[in-house]
């Protein structure tokens, strides 16, 4: 009989690209894939480590489904990605319940990992975060059939004094970009409308193939793709953000006016100690030229407050910067001195609860920004990509706008029943803070 796996997926849809590979791999071979813990015999965790949270998130969950193996029916556990490639031999010492470990060079060989482990060994396979990107995996989504994650590079070289991911992920290493295009053409040959760009970095995109940025020529050739409707980019740093990308994303109509543009914060004297490549004013040329180049724009950001040093003028110069600049999606981090970093050595770190008294302060302000936009969304028309059905002529879906899990949904009502993954038009009627309201109408969709 065929051994049932479940994977569980942690962090962000990098580490999720990395788990619908291994789920490819393991449907090709002799595994029976199952989301049902409790029956299946073999469990990998495919770990986050890039903050404190998510550590202990990681660490929780192994603690969790490790105990799977007394009361469910797991006979092996598996721990692979960030956490893993971090602290391989700590976490076999020190959680006995795990059996074998793999890095995040090291996922394609799963199957090997298993079949050793099977045998009775415990297996460490990690430190290969160099290693050339493989090409031709199999992949499994778990995504909805609709939307799907692209990986376009892998590893980081920008190398900020508060982020640990080179150490877990390597040198910038981009895909070649045929087999990009290629892995794009069978995603929505398969039904997949929405394709969302995904790297540490997606804005340095070819730099290290072909010796210049090519994510503008990348999408050119993206949004030719029958069959794609929507081309979302996420993790686009604003010193990268060239006037061609912008050309490319006005001109492409299949290209979201949507963009994921990290800032972290906008003192310069805080971005400098975070070896942020760019200025509080370079930051703000890129948005108003986004803005003023390409109709409806909206910016999505991250932020992170209380890293060292950070004073109470900075931090009251960050909060009026939100105040101008009006992100219409923003995230907000409170700083993780994180071991192995620059910035964990600096000496003038934050107490935990100041940094939490900053991001609620934040997130009070972009809050009532938030709804301000949407309100003014009001009477507007969009299309939707509808997602869930919550009851009878009663759907949830996303506008071009709105990127999965992180943003906002519209609830709308429909005089019949809908498919989900479908594209409706539907007109805003009401709003609530970050969600909105509607109601269909009967208007083809572009």
């Amino acid at each position: 009989m065929n051994l049932k796996v479940s994977i569980e997926s942690l962090g962000c849809a990098k580490n999720l690209v990395d788990s619908e590979v291994m789920m490819g791999l393991l449907s090709q071979y002799k595994y029976q894939l199952t989301n049902d813990k409790y029956e299946a015999d073999i469990i990998i965790i495919n770990t986050c480590g890039f903050i404190e949270a998510a550590k202990q998130e990681s660490i929780n969950t192994i603690i969790e489904l490790g105990s799977l193996k007394k009361d469910g029916n797991c006979k092996l556990l598996v721990v692979s990605g960030c956490l893993a490639e971090r602290y391989s031999k700590d976490l076999l010492e020190e959680l006995p319940e795990v059996d074998a470990v793999i890095g995040t060079g090291n996922y394609p060989e799963i199957i090997k990992v298993i079949d050793d482990t099977l045998k009775g060994k415990k297996v460490v396979k990690s430190g290969n975060i160099n290693i050339e990107i493989s090409e031709d995996l199999p992949r499994i989504l778990s995504t909805p059939s609709y939307t799907a994650y692209l990986k376009i590079a892998e590893g980081c070289d920008n190398h900020c004094t508060y982020c640990i991911i080179p150490k877990l992920r390597g040198v910038y290493r981009s895909r070649k970009m045929e087999y990009i295009i290629e892995e794009a053409k069978e995603l929505a040959k398969n039904g997949v409308q929405e394709v969302i760009l995904i790297a540490q970095d997606t804005s340095t995109y070819g730099i290290d193939l072909y010796g210049e940025i090519k994510l503008p020529a990348l999408l050119k050739k993206l949004a030719k793709i029958e069959g794609l409707k929507w081309i979302r980019i996420l993790y686009c740093y604003p010193d990268q953000v060239s006037d061609e990308l912008i050309a490319v994303m006005a001109e492409e109509s299949k290209i979201c006016k949507y963009l994921d543009l990290p800032i972290q914060h906008c003192n310069n004297n805080v971005l400098k100690r975070m070896n942020r490549q760019t200025t509080k004013e370079h930051i703000l040329r890129v948005i108003n030229k986004l803005r003023e180049s390409i109709k409806d724009m909206h910016l999505r950001t991250s932020l992170i407050v209380g890293f060292p040093g950070e004073t109470e003028e900075d931090f009251n110069e960050l909060k009026e910067f939100v105040k101008e600049v009006k992100f219409d999606r923003l995230g907000v981090f409170t700083y993780s001195q994180e071991e192995d970093t620059p910035a964990a050595k600096f000496s003038d770190q934050i107490p935990e609860e100041i940094k939490e008294e900053r991001r609620n302060e934040i997130m009070h302000i972009q809050k009532e920004i938030s709804f301000q936009k949407n309100r003014e969304k009001i009477e507007n028309i969009y299309d939707i990509l509808i997602e869930e059905q919550v009851e009878e002529y009663v759907y949830i879906g996303r506008t071009a706008y709105d990127s999965p899990e992180v943003d906002g949904v519209v609830y709308f009502n429909a005089t019949n029943t809908l498919n989900l993954g479908e594209l409706v038009k539907v007109r805003i009627t009401d709003t609530l803070e970050y969600d909105l309201l509607g109601e269909i109408v009967d208007e083809p969709c572009e």
